[in-house]
């Protein structure tokens, strides 16, 4: 019965981290393919954002390559620390202005599920979860 509840717990830790992952992916891609970085850069600077060159290009290789590295499981902690570090500057400097509902509530969903991945067992089929295996330190799903 643990068995079963522990590879249960890993398959739906690795359904919310690839579901994560997407969502990110998409928004990233969304930042370079849609609007370009000088339509981000431009965006973010009518938007208020410090630094909107170098915030643009964080955001957006942050999402893009942040996402990849959530759909394959790698490095998942510090991923979802540095994708915190990016919603929470979505939310402090333009989000918060809308409120929670149009405005903050997708930011502060995507932080929880960070979270929440950022601690869960990583599931099987996670990379840093292969590499664990490989060198002697288990697999807990």
């Amino acid at each position: 019965m643990t068995t079963t509840l522990s590879r249960s717990r890993g398959l739906a830790a690795t359904i919310g981290r690839v579901i994560l992952g997407i969502v990110f992916v998409a928004h990233g891609w969304q930042k370079f393919d849609t609007y370009g970085i000088s339509g981000v850069q431009a965006s973010f600077a009518k938007m208020g954002i410090p630094a909107p060159h170098i915030s643009a290009w964080f955001a957006s290789l942050a999402e893009l390559v942040g996402g990849v590295f959530l759909i394959v499981g790698v490095g998942i902690p510090v991923v979802a620390l540095v994708l915190i570090i990016d919603m929470l500057g979505a939310i402090v400097t333009v989000d918060y202005k809308h409120g929670l509902l149009g405005g903050y509530e997708l930011p502060l969903v995507l932080i929880a599920g960070l979270i929440s991945v950022a601690v869960a067992d990583h599931g099987r089929l996670a990379v840093d979860s292969q590499v664990r295996a490989r060198f002697g330190k288990g697999v807990n799903a």
